[in-house]
């Protein structure tokens, strides 16, 4: 096996686990999103402690997306990667 294709293996490896770690951050973000509206409401009418609770529970959403979107970026950057090794590998 060439090395090229020794490198095409560990990316398809490398993009399989951050995709499984994307789909478990994903299932989170949208566990925290739900806790979120609830307390949002919450501190529509209730009182200090119900806004300082959204706040954190904003907080955690933002947290989560950001972890998100940053595993994307890294899948997509793997994947550029991998067209690159397979325009090699074609040659």
């Amino acid at each position: 096996m060439r090395r090229i294709e020794r490198r095409l293996f560990r990316l398809n490896d490398q993009m399989a686990r951050l995709r499984e770690e994307a789909a478990l951050v994903r299932a989170e973000l949208d566990r925290h999103r739900l806790i979120d509206e609830d307390a949002q409401r919450d501190a529509a009418v209730g009182n200090y402690i119900d806004r300082e609770e959204a706040a954190l529970t904003a907080a955690d959403v933002r947290r989560f997306d950001r972890s998100l979107r940053s595993i994307n970026d890294r899948i997509a950057g793997l994947e550029e990667k991998q067209a690159r090794f397979l325009e090699k590998l074609d040659s």
